[in-house]
């Protein structure tokens, strides 16, 4: 690798904000070093790297960290020209895709609850996730032209963009939750739009290369919902 383009990621394969910025390299095409942290041991250099928020992801250029996956995300548009862009040239178009990527971000806080809980405090965040995925649903109807929609089942390497890369960061691992948790995320029916877009994104190859084994995302699943159920009993 050139001096001038040595880059690592510093995550771990729980995090789907590391997640979203390996993918972001991978369909840039940029190579990288990947270092997988122990967030219970973190390491000196994570620590040096990210002294406010000691988390992952931090993405270091030639030496340089730089943290928050949006931030990091950004920067990667930004810094690397040749590979397809993650956001589009025109200003209002941009700040679209950054205002529906930042809603994910409650999207997925919400399916996050979703897991971590049971009885009434479940049913309310299953509640407030299916409103929230009513409200993408529509907001993608009224925000991107008929063309823009009509692209999400041709959704290919070269044009997945930031939206994308949120998106299945935040989603995509939604038929594994719905085995877990016994009950259906995504509705087809409610949420055609959603459900279309998932489909086609979790066929492109990058997107199937960066994605953890299944019975490891499963397991994994598990065992964080059985941890948060035994916390919220004591």
């Amino acid at each position: 690798m050139a001096e001038e383009d040595q880059v690592t990621l510093h995550g771990t394969w729980t995090s789907p904000f590391a997640k979203r910025v390996e993918l972001a390299l991978k369909i840039k095409g940029i190579p990288f070093k990947y270092v997988e942290e122990d967030l219970k041991n973190k390491s000196p250099l994570l620590l040096n790297y990210n002294p406010i928020h000691k988390k992952v992801p931090v993405l270091v250029h030639n030496g340089k960290p730089i943290v928050e996956s949006s931030v990091i995300l950004e920067y990667i548009d930004e810094t690397w020209k040749n590979g397809p862009p993650l956001l589009p040239q025109d200003p209002y178009e941009r700040a679209q895709v950054r205002f529906w990527a930042t809603y994910l971000q409650q999207v997925l806080e919400t399916s996050i609850m979703v897991i971590k809980s049971d009885g009434e405090a479940q049913e309310k965040a299953i509640k407030e996730l299916f409103e929230k995925l009513m409200v993408l649903e529509e907001g993608m109807k009224n925000t991107f032209t008929d063309d823009d929609l009509e692209g999400t089942t041709s959704i290919k390497h070269e044009n997945i963009g930031l939206l994308n890369v949120v998106l299945i960061s935040s989603l995509g691992h939604y038929k594994l939750q719905e085995e877990v948790l016994g009950f259906k995320i995504i509705d087809p029916e409610k949420t055609p739009l959603i459900f279309s877009w998932l489909t086609t994104l979790t066929e492109i190859p990058a997107v199937k290369e960066a994605a953890p084994p299944h019975e490891k995302i499963v397991g994994f699943l598990k065992h964080f919902r059985q941890n948060a159920l035994k916390s919220t009993a004591v």
